[in-house]
């Protein structure tokens, strides 16, 4: 094996990443309490504060005094050093807009990948005190008060007459995107309750503890997708494409091959045929004209 893919000790490289998301949730935490500057990031009215860049600036020193030859891709930064095929994703406050306006519901994520597939991901609630994290093939575990993972057990839920969903889309898509679009009006016709938390990471969180029975998935964020994603994996949750397919994983996928539906291996089939519906229905909202503020005097 050539040097440069002997890659890491993932033993040693979770400890870091358990360890260093906690210690940009102590900084989150402490700066949530106080003001905050916050801007708009562009035209979707997506935010980024001070918080944001404090905290992806310690975890990406952090990396680059550990890994100097690693990739790092971050939320804010982009792509602050390139490096062989290990490469580390960054979102150092997953729920921007929630803290903007005071609701304490944001996580830190970090995942690691090789040659663009998680193979280790880490997510840190820091108001709950508690962390999940995942490597590959290895199962997911759970931290509470910076004690040792534990194994994290996703209970057995009945399958639901009507699931809880979670929602995620991607900062680019458009009001008047037909498909998702298409994919609210089904989801919002069929599910019991649909989330959408403005926290994708804390989503996958709360399908691999089996609080809610899946997530879809629309042309997500690349950065905020694999940390959750291989944690609900590794604690027996099933990906799939909107069609139903193989979902690739590799984080530079572009934004159409991103798109997933998630939840347990006893209703996923489920889940995809209730998704699969919205391209009957796309036709009819494509000719609808979304709503502007202007319309409504805003």
């Amino acid at each position: 094996m050539e040097p440069s893919r002997r890659g890491p000790d993932l033993r040693d490289a979770h400890r870091f990443a358990v360890e260093t998301a906690q210690a940009a949730g102590r900084l989150l935490r402490r700066g949530a309490r106080g003001d905050m500057r916050a801007r708009a990031k562009n035209d979707s009215g997506d935010l980024v504060t001070d918080l944001d860049l404090a905290a992806e600036r310690l975890i990406v020193d952090r990396i680059r005094a550990r890994w100097p030859e690693h990739g790092v891709i971050a939320e804010e930064g982009g792509e602050y050093a390139a490096g062989d095929s290990w490469a580390w994703l960054v979102d150092p406050l997953d729920g921007t807009n929630n803290v903007a306006i005071g609701l304490p519901t944001y996580v830190v994520g970090i995942a690691l990948c090789d040659r663009g597939s998680p193979v280790l991901g880490v997510v840190h609630d820091p108001v709950a005190g508690r962390t999940w994290s995942a490597v590959r093939g290895q199962g997911a575990l759970v931290h509470v008060d910076g004690l040792a993972g534990q194994p994290l057990r996703t209970p057995h839920r009945p399958v639901p007459a009507a699931p809880v969903l979670a929602w995620t889309q991607g900062h680019e898509v458009r009001r008047d995107d037909s498909t998702a679009r298409a994919l609210k009006v089904v989801l919002d016709s069929t599910a019991r309750r649909v989330l959408q938390l403005w926290a994708p990471l804390l989503s996958w969180v709360m399908l691999a503890r089996g609080d809610i029975d899946g997530i879809v998935g629309y042309r997500p964020e690349a950065v905020d997708l694999p940390a959750g994603m291989l944690v609900a994996a590794e604690a027996g949750m099933v990906v799939r494409a909107l069609d139903g397919g193989c979902f690739d994983d590799r984080y530079g996928c572009p934004a159409d091959r991103r798109s997933f539906v998630a939840g347990p291996p006893e209703t996923i089939d489920r889940l995809v045929k209730l998704v699969t519906v919205a391209q009957w229905i796309e036709p009819q909202v494509r000719h609808l004209t979304p709503i502007s503020l202007a319309t409504v005097g805003w």
